[in-house]
């Protein structure tokens, strides 16, 4: 699974890629994608982490790409658009903080301007792109046998509806079928979005923009985060895990912004977590979210899920008020579940397989 981070110039994406993958970016790399690897933090794995101490933990990962500015230039050239279409979901940051000394491309700070106009650049990157594949139809329509053009004619008519709309194609509802017509096909407004305002530290408190933002979207399936990258940072680079949480205390920080993109992230992709744990190591697991028990045991190995015979289930919010594996048993909360079981987010497994 794959995140792009976009944004226009000086909106800090690049500030908050490196809190997320800590890469730092190099001045010759701005005209091309940076890759990274995020970590995904969640407190459930560290907290199985410190419970049995193993020796070796492993924490899920989701390949991140910082993508050029979107200046004039980079929009204009089109080449941005070609690796946009390669990622899984987007994170849109936007400036919503105000320094003088910071200048903006549009000559001030309006976050909902800047989104309105990113918005509608990805739409009609989509519309032109059905644009040229309605004409290439039109040839192959005269052909015999061709069935399956028209549905596909049809299809892309509904789109172009829908964009006209300002509507991202991700609000359509779309048949598995229709699914396979257009898999390799680069529409944008496909991938699922996050936008993170980035704010200075004293208007973290102050949701009025975010709130806006989350109404005037409301149906364009858009998640909206608010952090400071800046803030992010400096607290980031304090020596201790104390310091640490009583800076973001101070600051009302509730949940940082590499914790809240990363919960973002995996909702927007539609994964959820399972855990599997021990002495020798304890890794957390992303799979879709619907899994079955044998698809999550081909997420660790192939022989896995072939071989597959059983999983042993701990509930993670039972495992946290029995506190072991003995005392869930003792109370009945030990599961033994079988190929039709669906897995759920936070669940502890431990797989019984023969091949």
């Amino acid at each position: 699974m794959k995140i792009g981070i976009i944004g226009l110039p000086n909106s800090g994406k690049k500030t908050l890629f490196r809190l997320l993958t800590g890469v730092n970016i190099a001045a010759n790399t701005e005209q091309k994608s940076v890759p990274g690897i995020a970590e995904i933090r969640d407190s459930r794995f560290a907290y199985l982490s410190n419970l049995y101490n193993p020796k070796k933990n492993a924490s899920a990962q989701i390949s991140m790409d910082l993508m050029p500015d979107l200046d004039k230039r980079v929009i204009q050239e089109g080449s941005i658009f070609k690796d946009i279409a390669n990622l899984d979901a987007i994170c849109f940051v936007v400036r919503s903080f105000t320094d003088e000394s910071v200048y903006h491309v549009s000559g001030s700070v309006n976050p909902e301007r800047d989104i309105e106009e990113i918005m509608s650049e990805l739409i009609l990157h989509d519309l032109l792109f059905i644009e040229k594949r309605m004409e290439r139809l039109e040839k192959n329509l005269k052909k015999p046998g061709a069935d399956q053009y028209k549905k596909e004619e049809a299809l892309l008519l509904i789109f172009k509806q829908h964009l006209e709309k300002d509507m991202p194609l991700r609000t359509c509802e779309i048949s598995e079928d229709d699914k396979k017509i257009i898999l390799s096909y680069p529409f944008i407004t496909l991938k699922e979005l996050i936008i993170a305002l980035n704010a200075v530290d004293n208007e973290l408190s102050d949701e009025t923009v975010k709130n806006k933002l989350s109404e005037k979207y409301a149906s364009h399936k858009i998640s909206i985060m608010q952090i400071s990258a800046k803030l992010e940072a400096e607290i980031q680079a304090l020596e201790s895990d104390e310091e640490r949480a009583e800076f973001m205390s101070a600051s009302g920080i509730s949940e940082s912004a590499v914790n809240q993109l990363s919960r973002l992230c995996m909702e927007a992709l539609g994964l959820i977590s399972f855990f599997t744990v021990g002495e020798d190591e304890v890794k957390q697991w992303l799979i879709r979210k619907g899994s079955l028990a044998p698809e999550a045991a081909g997420a660790i190995h192939s022989d896995i899920e072939r071989g597959f015979i059983r999983a042993e289930v701990m509930k993670y919010d039972e495992f946290t008020v029995y506190g072991s594996e003995e005392k869930l048993k003792q109370a009945g909360k030990y599961y033994v579940m079988g190929k039709d079981y669906t897995v759920g987010d936070g669940d502890i497994i431990s797989f019984r397989f023969n091949v």
